[in-house]
This record gives C-alpha cells, sequence and structure tokens, in this order.
C-alpha cells in the first residue's frame, strides 16, 4: 500500500485481453457507423450493405480499437510505467493505423501525429472532460488511492468523541465511571458498578 509516487509499484496489464477487448469495441462501434453510413445511402443497397459496401468502416474501427489498447498496455509493459507516453505511442500508432488505408507515407505519419497530440494532450489534462485531476496522487493506482484517502481522511477516536460526546454506542475508556459521577451530580443517586461474580 503506497502513501507516496515513491513507493508506488507498476503491476502488469495484460496486452492481449486489452487489445481484444479494444478489437470488439471498435468493432462494435465500426458496426453501428457502418449501419448509420448503409442508412444514409442514396440508393437502396440492402442489409448486407454493411459489410459489403461499408464493411471497410468496421475493418478500421476494429483495427484501430486493437492496436491502441494493446500497444498502450505492451508499452506500460516494456516501460514498466503509467504515463502519457504510453498514450502518445499507442496514439500514434493508432492513427497511424488510419493513414495506412491510404498507403501513403506522409498521411500514415500525419494521421499518426494528429492521433498522439490530441490523445496525449487530453490523457496528460486529466483524461477527463470534467477536469480536475482524477488522483490527488496521479502514479497510483485506484486500490492504492483508496488506500491513502481513509487513512488521509481518518480522525482520531478522541477528536470524534469530543466533537460528537459519549453516549448513544460510543463507550470510550472511562465512561462508566463519568457516567456515574454525571448522575451522582444530576440525580444524587450513585449506581454500584454491576459485576458478573456471585458474591
Amino acid at each position: 500500500m503506497a502513501n507516496s509516487p515513491e513507493e508506488h509499484h507498476f503491476h502488469q496489464h495484460d496486452a492481449i485481453k486489452s487489445g481484444i477487448k479494444g478489437a470488439l469495441l471498435g468493432g462494435g462501434a465500426g458496426l453501428i457507423t457502418s449501419a448509420v453510413q448503409n442508412s444514409l445511402a442514396k440508393r437502396n443497397v440492402g442489409a448486407l450493405g454493411v459489410f459489403t459496401r461499408t464493411g471497410g468502416t468496421v475493418a478500421i474501427f476494429t483495427a484501430v480499437g486493437a492496436v491502441y489498447s494493446f500497444s498502450k498496455d505492451a508499452a506500460a509493459n516494456l516501460r514498466e510505467k503509467d504515463d502519457t507516453l504510453n498514450v502518445t505511442i499507442a496514439s500514434f500508432l493508432s492513427g497511424a493505423t488510419i493513414g495506412l488505408r491510404t498507403g501513403r507515407m506522409p498521411q500514415i505519419l500525419g494521421f499518426g501525429a494528429a492521433f498522439s497530440v490530441i490523445m496525449s494532450a487530453f490523457e496528460f489534462t486529466g483524461g477527463s472532460l470534467r477536469g480536475g485531476p482524477r488522483n490527488e496522487v496521479p502514479e497510483m493506482d485506484e486500490y492504492d488511492r483508496k488506500e491513502y484517502l481513509r487513512k488521509n481522511r481518518r480522525r482520531p477516536i478522541a477528536e470524534t468523541i469530543s466533537e460528537i460526546g459519549e453516549g448513544r454506542g460510543i463507550e470510550p475508556p472511562g465512561y462508566e465511571e463519568r457516567r456515574r459521577e454525571r448522575l451522582k451530580e444530576k440525580y444524587g443517586y450513585d449506581i454500584k458498578p454491576v459485576s458478573a461474580n456471585i458474591e
């Protein structure tokens, strides 16, 4: 359990599993996009036009999703770091995958560089459209971050008791003696402690 970035340990990622998930997500998005393209066609091409006429869209979305997810985790495993450079590498490769469709080197490099700049800037600024940092210590993974927050927000029991008071199930050491004294002061009645021993 790390409390600071110096103690953070890298956890290996399953790049193959991520690549398969990325391919499935990208393929699903490509299938929806292809279906929309097919439905907006001026001529009626039929239901199979999703695969025959605009099937290249499904293929490119699948390839981009697989390349991005796989290369991001593979770069993290090779470098043993989770940082923005992994996203830069992955987005360059996935952008270059889009450029491969044209077969021209300037477009391959251009798409790769454009995706790389956009995605790296997005990841570097927090990776969220809502803004603000995701973690108080960015190098921590989610488990370490939650443990850090638990320790950071924990209050001493003496402070809690002084703020909300004793009783109602909160019984710090010496509570019974103080309770007996308060009852004796207020009502003049002395309560003897209960003993489990038979006399």
